[in-house]
């Protein structure tokens, strides 16, 4: 099986040094908690990501050979309001039967049973597409890929939060003016170099806010490489790494989306090089339409804040990561490069077009 539609538990390796911890505590505490976990339990990290460490758990219950999956806070001085593992299974526990979710089994967030915050989750078998242009798919199993991804995220913004019981979650109203000050504070505390078009998209974002007043669950990282497919059909079966979700703007999170039809990094996702006219996977303006037409918009005004202000949270973001790589405390051994330069470039220029 290639890496472009590799299953997890190829993606595994020996716990990096960074992030070992004692898994004779966590089996302790697993015991009892966990129904039908066996004698042993050994334990892997899987490879990609660079936030919340992932870690694939094997244990032979009675019924025989059980999987799970811990993800944990990274070790560290950590930014401000990032990492929240609480958060992620909180809002994943209570949109299970409405969104496709892993089942959750527990929290901790006791640092002394592993040296940080965790939750469990039960393991999915499916399939995770690591190459957006999905290579060697026929025509059809794309589309239906792309649109089960648009789907599943207008299904997403339409659910009841109130009577989900995340009403708390998040503060509606003001969104994106929190969310310029939020990314602002992240970025500066990751910092390491002047980038000259972040401070004029610091400087101009917050006077360009749209009014533009809807409400509902934000993802805050919904692409393809954060979703699960069934191994034998085109079925979404499970939305992964819900980190950065809260009570936000739909907006915000379809924008996020569609960056994969501007960005040029296989790392994050690209579709440079595919052909849309022969190929399933449907344009940016074709996949827009889609979702405006599930979540009943006519369609998206001020098109080019929402796509700048994504790329601009994607700077923030990949400022702190190169930090963290450079302290040698990241969630993957990828090599130190910021992208932050070249993202703030591509938020601005979208900005001014």
């Amino acid at each position: 099986m290639t890496r472009d539609h590799q299953t997890p538990d190829t993606a595994t390796t020996a716990v990096a040094p960074a992030h070992r911890f004692d898994e004779r505590r966590l089996y302790a505490h697993l015991k009892g908690r966990i129904a039908g976990l066996g004698s042993a339990l050994e334990v892997r990290q899987f490879q990609g990501g660079t936030s919340n460490p992932t870690f694939l758990l094997t244990t032979d219950g009675a019924a025989g050979e059980r999987r799970y999956v811990l993800r944990k806070k990274p070790p560290g001085a950590l930014l401000s309001s990032a990492h929240q593992v609480d958060r992620e299974h909180r809002v994943m526990k209570a949109l299970e039967g409405k969104v496709p979710v892993p089942h959750m089994q527990l929290l901790c967030e006791d640092p002394e049973v592993i040296g940080a915050a965790f939750y469990v989750m039960d393991y999915l078998d499916g399939r995770i597409f690591r190459d957006a242009r999905l290579p060697g798919l026929a025509r059809a199993e794309q589309a239906e890929i792309y649109d089960q991804l648009n789907l599943t995220l207008a299904k997403l913004h339409q659910v009841d939060f109130n009577a989900a019981g995340l009403s708390d979650y998040g503060r509606p109203g003001n969104y994106f003016e929190r969310q310029i000050k939020r990314w602002i504070k992240q970025y500066r505390d990751g910092e390491t170099e002047v980038i000259p078009e972040m401070e004029e998209l610091i400087a101009t974002l917050p006077n360009l806010i749209p009014e533009e007043a809807s409400v509902s669950i934000a993802h805050g990282d919904y692409r393809l490489e954060n979703t699960m497919f069934a191994r034998d059909e085109p079925r979404l079966i499970a939305v992964l790494d819900w980190e950065l979700s809260t009570i936000g703007h739909p907006l915000a999170d379809i924008a996020y989306n569609c960056f994969l039809w501007h960005s040029t990094r296989s790392s994050w996702g690209t579709l440079t090089g595919v052909d849309f006219a022969t190929s399933g996977i449907p344009t940016e303006e074709k996949y827009l339409e889609a979702y405006c037409r599930r979540t009943g918009r006519s369609g998206v005004a001020h098109w080019n804040f929402y796509m700048a202000f994504s790329i601009f949270r994607l700077a923030a973001i990949s400022q702190g990561v190169y930090r963290r790589i450079l302290a040698g405390i990241a969630a993957s051994n990828r090599r130190a490069e910021n992208n932050a330069p070249e993202l703030s470039r591509q938020a601005l220029a979208i900005l001014r077009r």
